[in-house]
């Protein structure tokens, strides 16, 4: 494949005589590509095919490699000031002169793969270029599935466009005659570095999800979150879905969650409501720019869907299901004795026999898990049943609304929408779950995620804030509405007040008519209630001395961010506690 882009070509010959691969494949993006990475995998017993789902394999990495490591993962902007409380830093000529020490010959004895690949469609204004170079064939596999890779992407490119250098190894080179793992990685010499002035990725040691697959979290987030603060724009953890009413208007919206909140379900909700639709334009990231006519319009610049598999199941999300019947990769997840997999929340009954993440016989007597908490499917996301017909649409989609949403056992209502675009950006500032058994920490102990961007904010927190604020100040009378909403509420008897799944569409109908001009609603101190919403009233329930807590709690959380926390965020903590004081 020719390289007609003087810069991309020199940092691959650079990159090549740094790491000193055995040969160099150029890809293409071809199905006949990916299907010959995949049986290589399968010929090294990396990859399992699996006889129930066509094109589809199994997989697992090493125990020492299962997550994104938060600890390994790096900002390296020029001041240490820049990258917040939130990101770990260190200076960025000490990290460059590290990596290219464990770079230095890290790829003998493999081969190099250069992907060129776009985050959102091809051709886009709204979407971005990176390429990736890497020694894992995985890491190929399963960017062919969560991008648009190949040739198309180096055409879009040009002879100067502009792209993000995104460099990953295992970190394992190889003697001659030497035989590899089956899962190469460096178990305690990880790194995961953003280099947000130079918008460059270099990732070392890790094999697995978000610190491989470099388009994910590295770019469309971390670098993507700098580059849209820059250019004014926003790359946000949010899935995008197009609600259709019975009448056949389309609305689009945006949705923030931290895990265990539901969602992926909620990108791929299937109505309970005669009439209303639910379509999926993405279940995790979503790049927004102001289009022409002032109104926000979003992307979701993946391909695929990189799920979380425990806790899958046609009850809790049908329409998933569907998209992982084939052309899929399963990682950590449990191998069945007839060619398909199992995970735990997968059905009722597991089965007899499996063979579990660590390659071990599995019983249901075991006393581990069958799959990894963190298991994961990589899927099409042109497979997804429900899939909106705007996916590929070059010039995104307006958004209506944006709603956010914690895991809130007490205090916060079942949904509330903001009073101004000033006390949304508050609403997503204060966004907190509680601690789950799942959870490291204290059960019951808040932890707070704001906007669910902690992990991936590739700046100051307090900076970030303050670009919301920016964005609603350009964005004016055509700025979204806001919402948050809890499905989690309990009630004195300790029982959710809310069922939730289905019944969620109820709120997004609510939600809807509100961004429609039509539905009703009523001020409170919080925010905007639904009138006669017809459910518990103790969802809508405010404690007056909870409410005080909460606010100091918030006050006291806010004071990490020092004085590069926003002063119109103090005001509406300061106004909150002013309105629930006059209750």
């Amino acid at each position: 494949m020719d390289i007609n882009h003087p810069k991309l070509k020199s940092w691959i010959e650079a990159i090549k005589g740094l790491c000193e691969p055995d040969s160099v494949h150029y890809c293409d993006g071809s199905k006949e590509e990916h299907d010959a990475i995949c049986q290589e995998l399968v010929n090294k017993k990396v990859f399992v095919r699996l006889a129930k789902r066509p094109g589809s394999y199994w997989c697992r990495s090493d125990p020492e490699d299962v997550a994104r490591v938060e600890d390994r993962t790096f900002i390296c902007c020029e001041k240490k000031e820049d990258a917040g409380p939130t990101n770990n830093w260190e200076e960025p000529l000490k990290m460059k002169e590290k990596l290219l020490g464990l770079f230095k010959g890290c790829m003998k004895g493999r081969k190099m793969y250069v992907i060129p690949f776009s985050m959102g469609p091809f051709g886009s204004t709204l979407s971005e270029i990176g390429v990736q170079i890497t020694d894992s064939p995985y890491v190929v596999a399963n960017t062919y599935i969560m991008t648009r890779m190949g040739k198309k992407a180096l055409d879009v490119l040009g002879s100067d466009g502009e792209f993000v250098p995104c460099l990953h190894s295992v970190g394992v080179p190889l003697e001659e005659e030497q035989e590899d793992s089956f899962w190469p990685c460096c178990a305690d010499d990880k790194y995961i570095v953003h280099f947000p002035e130079k918008r460059e990725i270099w990732s070392f040691g890790s094999g697995y999800g978000g610190n491989a697959l470099l388009g994910k979290k590295c770019l469309a987030l971390r670098i993507a979150s700098v580059k849209g603060r820059d250019e004014k724009w926003m790359a946000e953890h949010m899935l995008i879905v197009g609600i259709t009413n019975p009448e056949g208007k389309k609305l689009f919206f945006t949705a923030a969650f931290p895990s265990a909140c539901g969602k992926t379900n909620l990108a791929m909700l299937q109505s309970s409501l005669p009439g209303w639709k639910v379509e999926c334009v993405g279940d995790d990231i979503a790049w927004m720019r102001i289009g022409r006519d002032g109104r926000l319009y979003a992307i979701n610049p993946e391909y695929g869907f990189f799920g979380v598999a425990p806790g899958t199941s046609y009850d809790s999300n049908p329409n998933a299901m569907e998209s992982i019947k084939t052309n899929s990769i399963f990682t950590n997840v449990a191998l069945t004795d007839d060619g398909d997999v199992w995970w735990e929340g997968m059905t009722e009954t597991p089965p007899n026999h499996l063979i579990d993440w660590k390659g071990r016989d599995w019983t249901p007597e075991s006393e581990e898990k069958a799959a990894h908490p963190n298991a994961r499917f990589t899927a099409p996301a042109r497979q997804c049943p429900v899939i909106d017909p705007a996916f590929d649409d070059v010039n995104g989609v307006p958004i209506s609304g944006i709603i956010f949403g914690g895991r809130r056992e007490s205090v916060v209502p079942l949904i509330i929408e903001s009073l101004t675009w000033a006390h949304g950006t508050f609403l997503g500032a204060s966004l907190s779950s509680e601690m789950t058994a799942a959870a490291a920490g204290k059960i019951g102990k808040l932890r707070h995620d704001p906007f669910a961007m902690l992990p991936f904010c590739g700046y100051h927190m307090g900076d970030y804030f303050g670009h919301w604020l920016e964005m609603g100040s350009l964005l004016g009378g055509k700025a979204p509405k806001i919402y948050h909403a809890n499905w989690f509420r309990k009630g004195k008897d300790g029982k959710f007040l809310w069922p939730g799944f289905g019944e969620n569409m109820r709120v997004l109908k609510w939600i809807f008519e509100r961004c429609d001009g039509l539905g009703e609603g009523v001020k409170n101190p919080v925010g905007i209630f639904p009138k006669d919403f017809g459910a518990p009233d103790e969802l809508f329930e405010i404690d007056v001395d909870a409410w005080k807590e909460e606010v100091k709690g918030l006050r006291e959380y806010f004071t990490l961010f020092g004085d590069r926390l926003p002063k119109e965020i103090t005001k509406e903590l300061d106004d909150l506690e002013r309105r629930v004081s006059e209750l």
